[in-house]
């Protein structure tokens, strides 16, 4: 049952895209693995071709696309079989906040260079001390006639290295509500008293530049602040629904790709005088996958369709993310185990996959802040 409904415009601009990532990202994916970030001269490139903050509207320079744009970028950017050209934060996570809560002038200030990949971007939250807990972040922000100071530090930041504009997430120590204490500023790069700590080595994402982010005294003009005073856990709760949808539609394409990839694999592999898919057990480990995604393909496209409409799926979208991102996990580690082996060898995709995957249950939210959102709405 078809669930989405793509135009011959989207099947053409997948096309033409799986086309771009052929040719100036796969062939690049084991050096920039090797390097430990990706090169920004990418970034201006898909800036160039138009596949960046595609949402964005003509007046500033975007396309004005529908989010389906955003849903094929992601779908073709994961079968690239890396996770450090981060486009999906910058365009569908960190770009919609100064999208949707800038001023006017901040937004024809940052939103072009967003658009054309001159400007790379991040959203600044967890703390050492502060991941899903949002409320008890320490990084301050203490105003100075047109300025605040802001001082603190930000950990596991994707894009860190690589950002020239940061969505920073800091609190207003005067305000005793740790709700109402917290706002949103756009903070430059070059903004003296930010600076850009070490490149964090991780288990997989290895060509994703997570960092540190260090902030003192850094001086940002009160007009950087996005929407009414007090209002950034309100912004940040309004936009968790598509930042966590996205995760998803990562990794229900990852977990389509493991399978395709392993299924690929055991008809050449042979044991016992006869390919590995002909084995029972095989067959059995395939069909328990392939169910599982099509289960998985089914909820996510149902909930596209839902966030399109402008319908609030929350709930739906924390059960979603647990489950899609738990799923692919499984995924990950059958596929693995039936590569034997050369699964554990990094000539084969599976190991960086199964690497990568592991991380996307802790992000955005960890899957045991899912599991607390949904009981909390079934009254639990």
């Amino acid at each position: 049952m078809e669930i989405i409904k793509y135009s011959e415009e989207h099947n053409i601009f997948r096309q033409s895209l799986r086309k771009f990532f052929e040719r100036e990202v796969t062939p690049n994916v084991e050096e920039w693995e090797e390097a430990g970030i990706v090169p920004k001269s990418v970034w201006k490139k898909m800036g160039d071709q138009g596949f960046l903050c595609m949402s964005v509207p003509e007046e500033y320079g975007g396309m004005g696309a529908d989010f389906l744009y955003s849903v094929i970028l992601t779908e073709e950017l994961v079968r690239t079989g890396h996770a450090g050209l981060a486009t999906p934060l910058h365009s569908d996570v960190v770009v919609p906040y100064i999208q949707s809560f800038a001023t006017e002038e901040l937004k024809h200030k940052y939103l072009p260079s967003c658009i054309s990949g001159d400007t790379i971007t991040a959203v600044a939250m967890t703390e050492p001390n502060a991941g899903s807990d949002l409320a008890s972040m320490r990084t301050t922000a203490v105003e100075d006639g047109d300025h605040v100071i802001i001082n603190g530090q930000k950990t596991f930041i994707s894009n860190g290295i690589n950002c020239d504009l940061v969505v920073l997430a800091a609190r207003n120590p005067e305000e005793p509500n740790p709700h109402m204490a917290i706002d949103l500023y756009v903070v430059e790069a070059a903004t003296p008293g930010f600076e850009k700590g070490r490149k964090l080595k991780k288990i997989g994402w290895h060509s994703q530049d997570t960092a540190e982010l260090f902030f003192n005294d850094c001086r940002v003009p009160k007009a950087n602040r996005l929407g009414q005073k007090g209002s950034g856990f309100l912004m940040l709760m309004d936009k968790l629904q598509q930042e966590r949808l996205m995760v998803c539609i990562s990794a229900v394409p990852a977990a389509e790709l493991m399978l395709e990839r392993t299924i690929r694999y055991c008809k050449e592999r042979t044991a016992f005088g006869k390919p590995i898919s002909k084995f029972q057990n095989t067959q059995f480990k395939i069909v328990e996958m392939a169910t599982e995604i099509k289960l998985a393909r089914t909820f996510l496209d149902t909930l596209v369709v839902d966030h399109i409409a402008g319908k609030n799926i929350v709930v739906e979208v924390a059960m979603a993310k647990y489950w899609t991102t738990e799923m692919a996990t499984r995924v990950a580690d059958q596929c693995l185990q039936l590569h034997g082996g050369y699964g554990y060898c990094e000539e084969y995709p599976i190991a960086r996959a199964w690497r990568d995957i592991r991380v996307m249950q802790i992000f955005a939210g960890t899957n045991e802040i899912m599991k607390g959102i949904a009981a909390k709405f079934m009254g639990l």
